[in-house]
Parts: structure tokens; C-alpha cells; sequence
């Protein structure tokens, strides 16, 4: 019978046995798995015996004992945005496999999971920071992430604070550029279509028209708002280009995109004679198309990327001289336009 109950404590050992080998507590062995410089150095002699009678082996959670980590950081996305986020995340998982950190994936979807759940949920979790893309979590939302001190790195939106950090590609300067380009040639007949699913991105998309069109001495008019009745930009560009045409529109995805794409179509409307149509969002689906459809192209892995050595140095307690860095975008003329 001994021999079973040993043979069986070697199989399940924890960083309580260890503790108990030791006779020290489960911070104090914590603290000698991260070389902490505050125990005796007879208690780290003692705690390495144990360590190495019991063949220990410490895990990502027994690691963080003893400042309180999870050495975990949370991730906050909309399910609307995976179709984009894919190299993103492939940045930021990178970098986080270089400084041992997990990541926690938490997605919102409209009418499921509501955003006051999920940060419900990143606390309960003791994440150590959070990294957000989500274009829903608003300014109160996170100013309740920060009174639990958990530092925030914001990737699309420029915003900072004590705690918060963003990494972003200024789309509205971006659409500002490219409108100015067109009214500079004298087209001004320009529409912009509502995108419901990402409201902060389709301001700043505006924000930018209205901008260059102010600079010319005009007013930006061309907003095309989805009424609630129409499930889908489709349902509703099919019937709006019946009586309705444009000599640029901008989608913001590439969904609206092609809606818009296939609605000219269905309308004997030429794609890029009678109107071209630009997305702001690239995706491979863009060159996939005919004809295909000009964007902007987005250095999205370096996003995650950048995001992460971020949210590694706010957790160091390194010095972060920039709190808001802006990644420079690519115009990436295609087919869709002239």
C-alpha cells in the first residue's frame, strides 16, 4: 500500500507538494521558480531539493503565484471581425509565445454576449492585461477594466490613459486622402454606406469625407443609412441603385463591398465606368472579385504584433514613451476604380 500511495503522488505532482516537501508556503515556491531575489537562500536551497526529489514541473499558473499572474492576457474581439483579424492574432500570439504569455479569447456577438459579461468575465479570469479589438467596448466599459488596474492595449482606435495604450492606422485621415484626391479632380458626387456592425469605424470613415469636403468649400451629403427593416447592405443596395447612382462609393468591408459590387450589376450599372466603388477594409477577398476591388491595405500582423511587445513592456513596468502609435497604411488601386 505505501508503495502505491508514492508511486501515485509522483504521478499528480504539484506545486503543493512542493510546498509541503518543503515546508515553506505555495508564494515562497513561487518565488524560487521565478528567481525572485527576496527569498533566503537556505529556503531557495530547500524549495530546489523538493523541486528536484519530486520532479516538479512548474506550469504557467504556479508561475505566476507569487505576484498574483496568470502570466494570461485576454483578448477581446467581435465575431464579425474574424474575417480580418486572422493575422492580427497570428502577430500577437507570436510575440506573446516569446515572453510565455497565454492568450484568452473572449468574442462579442450581437444579442449573445453582451460586453458587460465579458469584462465580467476577463476579471473573474485574473488576467494579467487585456488586448482589445472590438469596435463596441465603450469608453465607460473600459474605464471599468481600468479601476480593476489591469493595463489595456487598444488595437484600431486611437485612444490612451493611465493604463491604456492603443495601436492603430488613422483611417479617417486615410478616407480624408483619398476624397481630397477625388474632389481635387473635380468628383464630389461621393457616397459612404452605414456599416452597423462596426458604428466607430463608419464614423471616422465619414469624419474623413466631411473633412476634405469642408476644405473644398463643400458639405458632405452622401451617406447611404440601412433602414432597421433591411436585414443586409445587399438587401437594400439592390433597390436603392434602381433609382439611385454614385461616382464613388466607400464601403468599409468587403461584404458592403461586394454588395454594392453585385448590386451595380443587377442594375446595369458599370464598375468602374459608371461608378467605382473603393473598400476601406482589404481582404483576400478583394482580389478575388471581378473586377477587382481597390482598398487599403492594413499591416494587420503587425498590429497584433506591435499590440503585444506593448502590453509585455506596461506589464514589465517598462517605460512606454508612446501611448498611441500609428501604423502607416498602403493605397492599393485595383480594378474597382479608375
Amino acid at each position: 500500500m505505501p508503495e502505491k500511495h508514492q508511486s501515485d503522488d509522483m504521478k499528480r505532482v504539484t506545486i503543493y507538494s512542493v510546498a509541503h516537501e518543503a515546508g515553506v508556503s505555495l508564494a515562497t515556491v513561487s518565488r524560487v521558480i521565478n528567481g525572485s531575489p527576496v527569498v533566503r537562500e537556505d529556503t531557495r536551497q530547500r524549495v530546489q531539493e523538493a523541486i528536484a526529489k519530486l520532479e516538479y514541473k512548474p506550469n504557467a499558473i504556479a508561475q505566476g503565484l507569487a505576484l498574483q499572474k496568470t502570466t494570461s492576457i485576454a483578448l477581446v474581439v467581435p465575431e464579425s471581425s474574424f474575417v480580418y483579424i486572422g493575422k492580427i492574432i497570428n502577430g500577437l500570439l507570436n510575440v506573446a509565445k516569446i515572453y510565455k504569455y497565454n492568450i484568452i479569447l473572449h468574442t462579442s456577438t450581437a444579442g449573445i454576449n453582451e460586453m458587460n459579461e465579458i469584462i465580467e468575465n476577463i476579471i473573474k479570469s485574473r488576467v494579467d492585461g487585456v488586448i482589445v479589438y472590438n469596435d463596441h467596448l465603450k469608453a465607460d466599459e473600459l474605464t471599468t477594466l481600468t479601476n480593476y488596474n489591469v493595463p489595456i492595449v487598444y488595437i484600431g482606435n486611437k485612444t490612451s490613459g493611465n493604463s491604456i495604450c492603443s495601436v492603430y492606422v488613422d483611417i479617417e485621415k486615410a478616407v480624408h486622402d483619398l476624397v481630397d484626391s477625388y474632389l481635387k479632380r473635380g468628383i464630389d458626387d461621393i457616397a459612404i454606406t452605414q456599416d452597423r456592425k462596426n458604428p466607430v469605424v463608419c464614423e471616422q470613415i465619414i469624419a474623413g469625407a466631411k473633412a476634405a469636403f469642408k476644405e473644398h468649400g463643400k458639405e458632405f451629403n452622401g451617406y447611404i443609412e440601412i433602414p432597421s427593416e433591411y436585414r443586409t447592405t445587399y438587401a437594400y443596395l439592390k433597390n436603392y441603385f434602381q433609382t439611385h447612382k454614385h461616382q464613388l462609393l466607400i464601403a468599409n468591408r468587403d461584404s458592403q463591398a461586394l454588395a454594392a459590387l453585385n448590386s451595380c450589376q443587377e442594375n446595369n450599372i458599370s464598375v468602374p465606368d459608371d461608378m467605382e466603388i473603393f473598400c476601406a477594409t482589404d481582404s483576400k477577398y478583394n482580389e478575388m472579385v471581378r473586377p477587382q476591388l481597390s482598398s487599403f491595405s492594413i499591416p494587420t500582423y503587425d498590429l497584433g504584433a506591435l499590440a503585444m511587445r506593448i502590453m509585455t513592456k506596461m506589464l514589465n513596468r517598462d517605460v512606454v514613451t508612446e501611448k498611441e502609435i500609428e501604423l502607416s497604411y498602403l493605397l492599393t488601386p485595383r480594378q474597382s476604380t479608375k
